[in-house]
């Protein structure tokens, strides 16, 4: 049994929530920088060249890239072979998330009731996921998760039936709906499966894959290739203005379901797409 301290957890959570948001990761910069080069549309490449422009501001001069901070939302994956002492972990993850957007100069942006709105003032408390793992690691996910993107996710209970067209023609519609406003180009997260709290979750889960990722699964591979390149022929580009770059990625996960089910869940990120991962 491997011990890890609390304290520990707080400090790495609070170094995670501020360099999240002031650097992104290198998958996400270099999709922008590659899509500059392709992109045909002389608005949309300048657009994305003021996106790379300021994430070099953002990253030099210690500032946040995007004044959503967004709500802390974290996958904790806990080894079995890990116990952790000195205190409560979901209380060691808030701790650290306060301390982050404090000594960051983050944005607060939770409220404490969704009806009274009274805010908290410090982005607690987080959106916390754990699962329990195999070996003696912990290994935490990060994504600080702004709300414009968010706004713009949906869930649709699909019949069997539907199928694969069905799936296509519900996450290209997202997209379309969501128009300008998740801020593109975007990373388009798809939960395929499960529930439809599973389906949402896994959609959320697989906003934090490596953009240059694909899934091991080949028609799902290929599904994600096929909606990319779908999703870049809507026009909509950067920032919405037109282009071909309305999207960096898209990132589909599955789970086994139901056979009368076929829940789908597509939650947006926009071009601030930060993710960030740390093992203890």
């Amino acid at each position: 049994m491997r011990r890890v301290n609390v304290k520990e957890i707080t400090n790495r959570v609070k170094e995670m929530c501020i360099n999240a948001n002031y650097k992104l990761s290198n998958d996400v910069i270099n999709k922008i920088k590659e899509s500059k080069n392709k992109e045909t549309s002389p608005i949309g490449k300048d657009i994305l060249d003021k996106l790379i422009i300021n994430e070099k501001i953002a990253s030099t001069d210690r500032v946040p890239i995007c004044q959503d901070t967004g709500m802390a939302v974290f996958f904790i994956d806990i080894g079995e072979d890990v116990y952790i002492e000195g205190g409560n972990i979901t209380d060691g993850v808030n701790e650290g998330i306060r301390l982050g957007y404090g000594e960051g100069y983050l944005r607060k942006s939770v409220v404490k009731d969704p009806i009274i709105r009274e805010n908290t003032n410090d982005n607690t408390p987080g959106i916390i996921h754990y699962d329990i793992v195999k070996g003696d690691k912990i290994n935490i996910h990060f994504a600080p998760k702004g709300f414009g993107s968010e706004n713009m996710g949906a869930l649709k209970m699909l019949k069997p039936s539907d199928g694969i067209e069905g799936i296509k023609e519900f996450v290209i519609d997202t997209v379309k709906k969501a128009g300008p406003n998740p801020c593109p180009p975007i990373v388009v997260g798809v939960g395929i499966g499960g529930t439809m709290e599973k389906a949402c979750l896994i959609a959320k889960r697989a906003l934090l894959r490596d953009l240059n990722s694909h899934s091991d699964k080949e028609h799902i591979r290929d599904l994600e290739i096929e909606l990319l390149d779908k999703i870049n022929n809507l026009g909509i580009g950067p920032q919405g203005l037109g282009g071909n770059t309305t999207a960096l990625s898209v990132n589909i996960e599955t789970y086994p379901t139901h056979i009368a089910g076929l829940p789908v869940a597509v939650n947006l990120n926009c071009h601030v797409a930060r993710h960030m991962s740390i093992e203890i």
